[in-house]
């Protein structure tokens, strides 16, 4: 592994079960306080969360971060101070600036079965920004990097108030491509949803994840069907 990556495997996230709740921390979250796992650059939360039917994070508040949560099952019911409400399911993604406050509350909107989720959250790039609450469909093509979030609002996916794109991919059984960086100065936090890839000649599996910076280009070849995440991000906080 060179000097300007590092690998966090699936195992070495922190677990907890609260029973309605089975969850995996990438960083530092909750009762999981691992000091030299806090964020990556302004990546400051990757949860990988499984709820049970019918349950859910009751009502609560945020302010200055990015939260953008992307279902991989089931369906996600969502309700905030915004005067959003509605159902977010598997191929799509939620974003929410939560900037000066909001409150919002998200269940599972089913009750017989479990909805599993990735809820990532990001510094943003300025404090005390007006609340705001989006989502789309996207639709993933074959060994294509499909963009889903960017700076940018007139851009393909949804935007935020941070210099990054998030791109899912879907790739078959030997499939290559290389990631071109929008921004050199970003650095790339890829986590593997489900199968087997090599990234940059290292070699992972499902949900490891490997954080790379100082790179313009990221190689990427599947060694099974593959899904996966790529998180392109600043390194450094802009305030």
């Amino acid at each position: 592994m060179k000097t300007n990556q590092i690998i966090h495997t699936a195992d070495s996230r922190g677990f907890a079960n609260h029973g309605w709740l089975i969850t995996h921390h990438t960083f530092s979250f909750a009762g999981y306080n691992n000091p030299d796992r806090v964020h990556f650059g302004v990546l400051r939360v990757l949860n990988d969360d499984y709820i049970a039917g019918g349950m859910g994070f009751g009502t609560h508040p945020h302010d200055n971060m990015e939260i953008i949560s992307i279902p991989l099952s089931g369906d996600l019911a969502h309700k905030d101070s915004l005067g959003s409400e509605g159902i977010i399911r598997n191929g799509e993604i939620q974003v929410m600036s939560a900037g000066t406050g909001v409150t919002h509350s998200e269940y599972n909107a089913n009750k017989d079965e479990a909805v599993t989720l990735l809820q990532i959250w990001l510094f943003p790039d300025k404090r005390n920004v007006t609340p705001r609450y989006d989502q789309l469909k996207y639709d993933l093509k074959p060994n294509e990097f499909t963009q889903v979030v960017s700076p940018n609002a007139d851009d393909e996916g949804l935007w935020i108030h941070q210099n990054a794109w998030f791109h899912l991919a879907d790739f078959t059984a030997g499939n290559q491509k290389n990631y071109e960086l929008k921004d050199p100065s970003n650095g790339i936090y890829l986590f593997i949803i489900s199968g087997d890839l090599t990234v940059d000649g290292n070699e992972l599996h499902t949900r490891d994840a490997i954080g790379i910076w100082d790179e313009k280009s990221i190689a990427i070849k599947a060694s099974s069907d593959a899904r996966f995440l790529i998180m392109e991000v600043p390194m450094e906080l802009t305030y």
